[in-house]
């Protein structure tokens, strides 16, 4: 497996080729038409480009060679000289150069020396008379114009990974059937090649996903500039560090956290990090501090958003909680502040005191929330009052496939994604126990709601019936799910198996109800229905006793 080193020395030196082929192309318009602006635009763009790349992965020489050249051709472009007389043979040797250096490069050989070339560069820059040097394209052994080479880089169109992945994905649930089949029939040979079939489709598709996966920096690096502009509109001051910009995640990801990202640093500065005089008031230095960081966990990709603000005020939340009449005093009361701070979450919430161009408008975490959920991840909240607050999104490295558990309840099949899945556990009734007409599980040293699936997908509005644990017959099968920091024990049927599966939308009449996130295609050719989690939780809070 390549390192992340191989990868972008990979990237860099198939960029660099196309560069330098491009500044070949561009030079020969401009030797004919010296006052071609976009020509002259291009090279000096390529120019800036290459210096940035080359000096960006330690090749120093192939950035010093790139930067003389960006200076000249921005000199031309300002008409303080003219790309004639001795600039044009200089010019052409020094992208010849460059050349030479890119393929050096590519065949692990020394660089060639560029002192007298670079000397050059520098008497051109200043006016001064040049150094004796042979002409591109006169005389050179290596020029008797060189080896022509083409990229080993291809750019692809997302949509079209988009459709490959799709058809992997119908693959894999063949592959499945085949499988099935293949163990019933029992015939040595059907089975040795459904084997095979297998790994090849399990490389297949993690081929597809692996092309797909871009680095998190393609998105942090846009920050700077957003956190920028935000602070300044809010009149605050506000230092932002990034991390993990290597860490690798699917791209059709990537870009639908976009906007939730957006709104978690923005909300960040409105509302977390204090105006300077706020915080030398509270013993802080005037300068806020922002991080962006991710890293991996497991299957997963962790996203955060650091502030050392003022945190979340639980208490005002609760209060603005029930002011809104979304719970009763009683609730609020009870809740604890991991509860509290998911009401941050729901549509139109918001404690700011007045409206500014950043917050204040009931408008933003709840599209985080709505964002997250529609790729099957959660989000973590970490506060202190008046020390800041931590978001983190959990995000799967992939949409197309993913993990789930599989169960069965009254004879069908159903399954949870992984994502939403904290554990497993069989109990005896007497290990239940029931407080306030709910039955409780301690689970890792945490009492968890337990509500039989059965009683809760049942089709009707009231409120769940008290538990009643003379009603459970030996062990219990439950699954304990976990969403924005609500834990939940599901009673089921009969745990089956874990394994990979590939989501398709739900087609009619199932797709008005919104417990379902899809449906699956198992082994054995059943459609299996695939629950949605943040539905389950959301249902079970509304009809809790």
């Amino acid at each position: 497996m390549k390192s992340r080193e191989q990868e972008y020395r990979e990237i860099f030196l198939a960029e660099a080729l196309e560069a330098y082929d491009a500044m070949s192309q561009h030079i020969s318009v401009l030797e004919k038409k010296p006052d071609d602006e976009a020509a002259l635009h291009e090279l000096f763009r390529l120019m800036h480009n290459l210096k940035a790349n080359a000096r960006a992965m330690g090749f120093t020489a192939i950035g010093e060679v790139a930067h003389r050249m960006e200076t000249i051709f921005g000199l031309i472009r300002s008409k303080e000289r003219a790309f004639s007389g001795a600039v044009v043979p200089l010019t052409f040797t020094a992208i010849d150069a460059v050349g030479g250096m890119i393929r050096a490069v590519n065949e692990d050989q020394p660089l060639p020396d560029v002192s007298t070339l670079t000397g050059n560069l520098d008497r051109l820059v200043q006016g001064e008379e040049m150094v004796a040097e042979v002409p591109a394209g006169q005389g050179s052994d290596e020029d008797a114009t060189r080896k022509l080479e083409l990229s080993d880089l291809v750019y692809i169109q997302i949509k079209k990974l988009d459709h490959l992945l799709n058809l992997v994905g119908e693959l894999i649930i063949d592959r499945d059937r085949v499988l099935t089949l293949s163990q019933e029939i029992g015939h040595p040979a059907l089975i040795s090649v459904a084997a095979h079939l297998g790994r090849l489709a399990d490389d297949l598709q993690y081929s597809v996903m692996d092309a797909r996966l871009v680095g998190v920096g393609t998105l942090f690096n846009k920050f700077p500039r957003v956190v920028r502009d935000v602070a300044t509109a809010e009149q605050k001051q506000v230092e932002l560090t990034i991390s993990g910009q290597d860490i690798q995640i699917d791209r059709n990801i990537l870009q639908i956290i976009t906007d939730a990202l957006l709104h978690l640093v923005r909300n960040a500065i409105g509302h977390g990090i204090e105006t300077p005089t706020e915080r030398r008031r509270a013993g802080k230095s005037a300068e806020g501090h922002l991080s962006l960081s991710a890293q991996t966990e497991r299957d997963d990709v962790l996203i955060s958003i650091s502030d050392d603000g003022r945190g979340i005020d639980v208490e005002a939340v609760r209060r603005k909680a029930v002011e809104r009449r979304q719970l009763t005093a009683e609730a609020a009361a009870r809740m604890s502040p991991s509860e509290v701070y998911m009401l941050l979450f729901e549509a139109g919430f918001s404690t700011a005191e007045q409206v500014t161009e950043i917050s204040g408008r009931g408008v933003g975490l709840d599209v985080v929330k709505l964002a997250i959920d529609s790729l099957g991840g959660q989000v973590r909240v970490e506060s202190r009052l008046g020390e800041g607050t931590t978001f983190t999104l959990v995000l799967p490295t992939s949409i197309a496939v993913k993990g789930a558990l599989l169960f069965e309840l009254e004879d069908h099949s159903y399954a949870l994604p992984l994502m939403h899945t904290d554990s497993v556990v069989s109990l005896r009734p007497e290990q239940l126990s029931v407080v306030g007409g709910m039955l409780l599980a301690e689970v890792q040293q945490e009492n968890v709601p337990v509500v039989s699936l059965r009683e809760l997908l049942a089709d009707t509005d009231d409120p769940l019936l008290p538990a009643d644990k003379a009603a459970l017959q030996g062990r219990q099968d439950i699954i304990i799910t976990n969403y924005n920091n609500r834990r939940l024990g599901l009673i089921v049927d009969r745990f089956l198996r874990q394994q990979d599966i590939v989501i398709k939308p739900v087609s009619q009449p199932l797709d008005m109800i919104d417990l379902f996130g899809g449906v699956t295609l198992l082994g054995s050719g059943q459609v299996c229905l695939v629950l949605d989690v943040p539905a389950l939780t959301r249902l079970f809070l509304a009809r809790r006793p």
